[in-house]
């Protein structure tokens, strides 16, 4: 019987796992690096372990660390989560040598399935060789973890050595283990995995499909189960592939087989094309998946619970649980959609979520998202008897969150669960984003509206703390602005404001956290919360005084400004200043929330200053280099 958990983990898995943990009557055990050491899983864990350092390559990237903080603590077991050291089989070794118990499959089928290049070859899969203009596009993939890091698309054969390099260099920070592959790169297919947990009697549960093929960047950001649309013998072929994969490989715990499904010829959805479904082997991720959720939902289980009855050696039953309804959920992320996907960072100063849906989550208000791991606040998912209503009401709750502080994917991911596209299973693949992110990223309606609350609320505010009184007279019209919205009102006679811009706005009342407004007969109240860096009016995040100053305001010609805060991890190779260079051509590459951003020159010209230098950490707006450009150098008035 397993007393005490030790997670090898972080933020929200490290949260999830704690909290079944409590349930069971097991005692939790947290690591955690310096840039952790306030975060909510060290708070909710029974003891925790520092590890030195803030990079993962310092802390949970070791293993050694690990166990030996597993041991000061008295655990007994290891949870590995997902992520970092997860499908490791060194560290799987480590903990079991140590005396303690895996919470994961055997090492033996880790290191079968773990690295994709030996998946595939498991399987027979042939291997790309020479790449050719032939065989373009084609993908660059880490060998090892997952998460879209280390992942590269070449279109152009002469841009796939520097690509090899990138995805390298990135495979190699993330996980620890630089080697990627090169295989046929599928255009928008959908992205179905298949959910296995098995225990060491020889019983597999094969826990049905899911669909993840809403993506940024490779990374998942929507997910649901079933898999919608799927032909019955699609899904059983997927089922049954699954199933032998684990067979094949001994494999005990939980496990995910990814498959891309694609029409051939051509890479639609399923329906689209009108060709016959094809499923081809992606890899095994020998661990639990960050979208378990909506699988538990499905199947009315406790995925970690089992994981911890199948690493106490108990048995499952024959046949798992039917399935019910269907969940979807939607990765909350700090970041701004509308620019690059860029992640933010800051006070998360409120964040609550309405009931009827489940949050994983490993923040709480008052959090501070820092830069070095994944810009993920939270999972949200819904559960309903069909896909129409659950898509309904996780967008529904994520509308009326209050997720305050840096900006999010909040109103993308609202966008998304309405989209008529995604509304339609055959229309379902992993070009959704690419397509329709301009139509996502526009403003909500009512941002005038909400401005008009937040300059009111601001009033009354004001009003409060230096006294207001009875008036007789009309005062003079104050104009406040919230980006693109420009709103001039007066105080009323009689007390209270009329709104002279924009037009037709009645104000019902206005306090300083609170603005009903009746436009066109409707009224409406919007709550309103002031920050230091910006004004929350509703859903409507206003900026009201930027904490930076936008780095395009300071933009000179030729500057290479930190689109973000970061570390910069390498220079390109023999860059030096006084070298000519072409527009678009990579000159740096920045670190932040795990995921590098390369800054390439804005223009041709000639570079004067480089003020990079690999383990420099930058703040937003910090000046990284200076092209001067053809038409500077012609004219340098």
């Amino acid at each position: 019987m397993i007393s005490t958990v030790l997670v090898a983990n972080r933020g929200e898995i490290a949260c999830r796992v704690f909290r079944t943990c409590r349930d069971l009557g097991i005692s939790t055990v947290a690591v955690y690096s310096d840039a952790d050491a306030d975060a909510l899983h060290v708070r909710e864990a029974d003891a925790a372990v520092r590890l030195p350092g803030a990079a993962p390559s310092e802390t949970y990237l070791r293993g050694d660390l690990v166990v030996a903080a597993a041991l000061a603590a008295g655990a007994d077991a290891v949870h590995p989560g997902y992520g970092f050291l997860s499908e490791n089989a060194d560290f799987a070794r480590a903990v079991t040598d140590a005396g303690l118990v895996w919470i994961g499959p055997p090492p033996e089928a880790i290191e079968a399935m773990a690295s994709k290049t030996r998946a595939k070859e498991l399987l027979g899969i042939e291997p790309l060789g020479e790449v050719t203009e032939a065989d373009l596009p084609v993908l660059v993939k880490a060998a090892a973890g997952g998460g879209g890091r280390g992942m590269r698309i070449v279109r152009e054969l002469d841009q796939l050595e520097e690509e090899l390099r990138a995805a390298s260099a990135e495979a190699a920070s993330a996980f620890g283990d630089g080697e990627v592959f090169v295989e046929p790169y599928v255009e928008n297919g959908r992205h179905v995995e298949v959910q296995l947990l098995c225990d060491a009697h020889g019983t597999v549960w094969a826990l049905g499909t899911r669909d993840c093929s809403l993506q940024r960047r490779h990374q998942k950001v929507v997910e649901e189960a079933p898999a919608p649309g799927l032909p019955a013998a699609l899904e059983a072929s997927l089922l049954d592939t699954a199933v032998r994969a684990a067979k094949a490989v001994g494999y005990v715990g939980a496990g995910t087989v990814e498959f891309l499904v694609a029409d051939a010829p051509r890479a639609f959805g399923p329906a689209r094309a009108g060709g016959t479904p094809q499923a081809h082997f992606l890899e095994m991720n020998t661990r639990l998946q960050v979208e378990h959720p909506v699988t538990e939902e499905v199947y009315g289980v406790d995925l970690v619970a089992l994981q911890l009855a199948v690493a106490e050696g108990r048995a499952l039953p024959a046949e798992p649980p039917a399935p019910r309804g269907h969940a979807v959920e939607a990765r909350l992320y700090a970041e701004d959609p509308a620019k690059g996907w860029a992640p933010q960072t800051g006070v998360l100063h409120r964040f609550d979520v309405p009931g009827g849906v489940r949050v994983d989550t490993g923040y709480v208000s008052g959090d501070t998202i820092g830069v070095h791991y994944d810009p993920m606040l939270a999972k949200v998912i819904a559960h309903a008897p069909t896909r129409e209503q659950a898509l309904r009401k996780l967008a529904h709750a994520l509308e009326r969150a209050r997720v305050h502080g840096p900006v999010t994917n909040r109103d993308l991911l609202v966008a998304s669960l309405r989209h008529p596209e995604y509304a339609d299973p055959a229309a379902l693949d992993t070009g959704f984003y690419e397509r329709n992110l301009d139509a996502l990223t526009a403003p909500p309606p009512g941002g005038e509206h909400a401005a008009v609350a937040a300059a009111l609320a601001s009033a009354a505010s004001r009003e409060g703390r230096f006294g207001g009184g009875w008036r007789n007279v009309r005062s003079q019209e104050e104009t406040r602005t919230y980006g693109d919205h420009e709103v001039r009102y007066r105080p009323a006679r009689g007390g209270g404001y009329e709104v002279v811009s924009p037009e037709g706005v009645r104000v019902v009342s206005a306090g300083p956290d609170a603005v009903r407004l009746e436009v066109a007969g409707v009224a409406r109240t919007f709550e309103v919360t002031a920050y230091e860096d910006a004004v929350h009016a509703g859903r409507h995040r206003l900026t009201a005084r930027p904490r930076f100053t936008d780095p395009d305001d300071l933009r000179e010609p030729g500057s290479l400004l930190a689109p973000m805060p970061g570390t910069v991890v390498r220079v390109a190779d023999g860059l030096a200043v006084g070298d000519r260079v072409a527009a678009g051509q990579p000159l740096l590459w920045l670190e932040a929330m795990k995921m590098e951003h390369r800054v390439s020159a804005p223009a041709s010209g000639t570079l004067t200053a480089l003020h990079a230098v690999p383990g420099r950490q930058v703040e937003v707006g910090a000046l990284l280099a200076v092209v001067q450009t053809d038409a500077q150098e012609e004219d340098p008035v």
